[in-house]
């Protein structure tokens, strides 16, 4: 088996690449680009305990490449076709082309845009029912993994639960809507503290750029006083 396969097997159990991602062979490349972007929630070591960073790093590193892979439609003929596809070691596969492949450059506005087009959507509706049944109900998870969600997110999640649940279509979990008050107050906590760090993040810019302004004004005069002086002694 190929070294790439093995740490597949050492880490996903499976050293199948369509079985990591939990696709079907046939999926689409929106379908694999969609199962990679949920299971990078799950493994990406910034979600992890210190002392499991070093794992999920190495995990993270494989959906990657696996990604990388299968959305390269010459590379993905190659691994259908003998049932491997092993680039060798990691110094030969180019990180920044990957992430430049993945990731376009985007806007704040463009942002704004999608998270207007997303909140509300039949597609939050499925990543969130997606969540909810791969947690067993576990909101942290769930706010976690669907995007632009947050604490004030909570009763319109629970309302859309609840919706599904009363069609049949996902199973009631006691611990979903029967929360303890100290759990919901932990978690309150903790997106009151990353607000907070996200606003002291902001102002700190802001001050910068306004450090930046001042640094280029003062500049500006500078240079304006000495090509006037200059100016005023070969007139004299």
């Amino acid at each position: 088996m190929a070294a790439f396969q093995e740490k597949c097997q050492r880490y996903f159990r499976t050293s199948n690449f369509y079985e990591v991602l939990n696709v079907d062979k046939n999926a689409s490349e929106r379908d694999i680009k969609k199962s990679y972007h949920k299971l990078s929630l799950l493994i990406h070591p910034d979600k992890v305990e210190q002392n499991h960073k070093e794992e999920a790093t190495e995990k993270f590193k494989i959906l990657c490449k696996i990604h990388s892979i299968l959305q390269d439609e010459r590379k993905r003929r190659i691994y259908d076709k003998y049932g491997y596809f092993d680039e060798g070691t990691d110094i030969a596969f180019n990180w920044k082309d990957y992430w430049l492949s993945v990731f376009n450059k985007i806007e704040l506005k463009d942002i704004q845009k999608y998270e207007e087009e997303y909140v509300g959507s039949e597609t939050e509706r499925r990543d969130i029912k997606w969540a909810y049944e791969t947690s067993k109900g576990s909101m942290d998870f769930i706010l976690d993994a669907v995007e632009f969600s947050n604490f004030e997110s909570q009763p319109r999640i629970i309302e859309i639960v609840r919706e599904m649940v009363d069609n049949g279509k996902v199973k009631e979990y006691e611990r979903f809507f029967n929360e303890c008050e100290a759990k919901r107050l932990k978690r309150k906590r903790k997106f009151e503290k990353e607000r907070l760090e996200v606003e002291t993040f902001d102002m700190q810019q802001l001050e910068k750029e306004s450090q930046t302004k001042k640094v280029k004004h003062a500049t500006c005069d500078a240079s304006f006083k000495r090509s006037f002086s200059l100016k005023k002694a070969v007139e004299e």
